[in-house]
């Protein structure tokens, strides 16, 4: 009994990491602006995503626009939209093989293969969170850099967005249902 519960916790917790990692790619707000220095304007607020760049007026209109060209893109933001869509993309392989191996369920009953399909959801769901992490830390490390960068203009400088901390918080619900699931 305390088994099946730690692979329901285990499961739901990937599963939340799944839509927190669905969730944070398609936000535009990995970068938003900060208003350091002498310059402050607060009318107008900028932020850049994984697919557009947004700006937010004080009226309350705000203009989205999807990067225009794929080839012109930065090879860390390229990356970083590989590393999500792959992230999600397993996060979703190990809710299937969670639900073939758990033992609340009735798939493969009887046939011994409950136990490696949920260690395989397990780890599956701990690779998923692993490659969230790795372009939410990457694009913090970058901003902090730039941010604190002298030769930087000190107009307007990025700040890290909600989707990075929302990445964060997903890559730690991965990695932690993938471990509880491989646990129990």
């Amino acid at each position: 009994m305390a088994n099946m519960a730690l692979q329901l916790l285990g499961f739901f917790l990937g599963l939340l990491g799944l839509l927190g990692t669905l969730v944070a790619t398609l936000l535009p707000q990995w970068r938003r602006a900060a208003h350091a220095g002498t310059t402050i304007l607060t009318a107008v607020v900028y932020a850049r995503g994984l697919w557009m760049e947004c700006v937010w007026h004080s009226t309350g209109v705000y203009q989205c626009q999807g990067h225009r060209s794929e080839l012109a893109l930065p090879p860390d933001l390229r990356a970083a939209r590989a590393c999500m869509l792959a992230s999600c993309a397993l996060a979703a392989l190990a809710c299937a093989l969670a639900t073939l191996g758990m033992e609340c369920t009735r798939c493969a009953a009887g046939t011994g293969a409950k136990r490696p399909a949920a260690m395989a959801a397990g780890l599956t769901f701990a690779l998923a969170g692993l490659l969230c992490l790795l372009p939410v830390a990457w694009t913090t490390a970058d901003v902090v850099a730039d941010f604190y960068a002298p030769a930087a203009p000190s107009g307007v400088k990025y700040d890290v967005g909600r989707a990075v901390h929302l990445g964060f918080a997903a890559a730690a619900l991965s990695v932690l249902g993938g471990a509880l699931l491989c646990a129990a």
